[in-house]
């Protein structure tokens, strides 16, 4: 091939001319190759540099991200401890509340026991109605209590003391509402304790201050009843008679009749 150059210059010249151009070809492709790894190399660079900045950033955003989450933990925690201080002292006030309840109840208790305890001593000392044998009037509470001490008496058989007592509380009341009564039972004391004359007298003195009252008619009964026992007949027929006609409806009367028939 070398002959056939040697021997045509021109296509010498042409294949240096193309070896030329393949060798400046070669190196324009290698300083285009090597351009491009620069770029390549300053794009990488570029990209490394952003997305270190990007962690930074994101770091930095933990790390903010960190501080907020433990100062809401802070704050939580602080939360819960007020909440339940609150509610300790809740259960503290609820506490003191029920205490001062029952106190309040313990007062008004004492306060009711108090003012029922003042309203029976009143009472002891307070005049109030009373009534006996049908007729009601206002007596003092020593006034009954003296009364009903000597019927006390004359009941269980005491008729030497019930005379002392009804004769005492007769001195002492002698406008009583239980005067009356008092009488007839004091002339009963003493009819028991055989002073027929002693009866006699507070039996007339019933008839004569209280006509009307219900014990009348046994008084005029216990009249005759003590003549009789004194042997006075003829006193006791006249008592008998009276009372018959006196009072006619009683069972008092009734009686009389009877005793009428036996003494004639």
């Amino acid at each position: 091939m070398e002959a056939r150059m040697h021997r045509f210059p021109a296509v010498r010249a042409i294949a240096a001319a193309f070896f030329a151009a393949l060798a400046l070809a070669a190196s324009s492709g290698a300083s285009a190759a090597l351009f491009e790894d620069d770029e390549a190399r300053r794009a990488i660079l570029d990209l490394r540099q952003r997305v270190e900045a990007q962690r930074v950033d994101l770091q930095r955003q933990l790390d903010a991200g960190a501080q907020e989450n433990a100062q809401l933990r802070r704050s939580m925690l602080e939360l819960q401890q007020q909440i339940e201080a609150q509610r300790q002292e809740i259960a503290r006030l609820n506490g003191a509340n029920e205490q001062l309840t029952r106190d309040v109840a313990d007062v008004q208790r004492r306060q009711k026991d108090i003012a029922q305890g003042v309203d029976e001593r009143i009472r002891k000392f307070e005049p109030s109605k009373v009534t006996v044998d049908g007729k009601e009037f206002i007596a003092d509470p020593q006034e009954s209590n003296a009364y009903e001490t000597a019927l006390a008496s004359f009941r269980k058989g005491d008729f030497p003391g019930a005379q002392v007592q009804f004769a005492d509380f007769l001195k002492r009341n002698p406008q009583s509402g239980f005067r009356p009564t008092a009488l007839f039972w004091l002339g009963n004391s003493q009819y028991a304790y055989r002073d027929y004359r002693g009866a006699i007298a507070n039996f007339r003195e019933l008839l004569r201050s209280a006509p009307d009252h219900a014990r009348a008619p046994e008084a005029l009964l216990s009249i005759a009843n003590c003549q009789i026992e004194l042997k006075d007949n003829a006193g006791a027929r006249r008592t008998l008679d009276e009372l018959v006609k006196t009072y006619p409806q009683s069972e008092a009367a009734v009686a009389a009749k009877e005793r009428l028939q036996r003494l004639r």
